[in-house]
């Protein structure tokens, strides 16, 4: 199927290129979300006479989006989450989650905005790409945590889930001490 993009797509091509794609990805994303037209004859010339309109919108929302990614950019949110030893959660960490964090800091972000691969299945400090524009993307730190103490330790650059070393010899000794203790009770 061939479509006219009405704005930038990643990875498919600018305003106004007409670019060859697959039916159900032309038809279910690209026609349904209004970021293309079906390139017929007709939609051409609709195209070229609204072509004006659309570059002016584009700039309006884009400069709109930067004005947001000033403030946005660079901006860490805490997660507090339950988790195991070892740092991996019992749940997840969505891009649900994310924006609700976001907008509980004022910003209105929509969570298709969030470009998350998988789900956040750590503790830890995760950096977050969010595309505000097709043009404009920011990044967000996401700092996963079991607890307000423990997300100030990650921002220092603590390891939160290191386990405590013992010296070997303490502990031999500890032992040792134990079971004569152990062995004195029982005579």
């Amino acid at each position: 199927m061939e479509v006219i993009l009405l704005e930038r797509v990643a990875k498919l091509g600018q305003m106004g290129d007409v670019v060859r794609v697959r039916d159900g990805f032309g038809r279910n994303y690209l026609l349904a979300r209004g970021k293309a037209l079906r390139a017929t004859e007709e939609n051409r010339k609709r195209f070229e006479s609204q072509k004006i309109e659309l570059e002016t919108r584009n700039l309006e929302l884009k400069s709109e989006a930067e004005a947001v990614a000033e403030t946005l950019d660079g901006l860490s949110v805490v997660m507090l989450r339950q988790s195991g030893e070892s740092g991996v959660l019992y749940g997840s960490v969505s891009t649900r989650d994310i924006a609700d964090a976001l907008t509980g800091e004022g910003f209105n972000v929509a969570r298709s905005q969030i470009t998350l691969n998988a789900p956040i299945k750590t503790l830890g400090l995760h950096t977050v790409p969010v595309v505000l524009h097709p043009e404009v993307a920011v990044k967000v730190t996401v700092n996963v945590a079991r607890s307000a103490e423990e997300a100030e330790r990650q921002v220092r650059g603590e390891n939160v889930t290191a386990r405590e070393e013992f010296d070997l010899d303490d502990l031999g000794l500890e032992v040792g001490a134990a079971l004569a203790e152990a062995g004195e009770d029982d005579r």
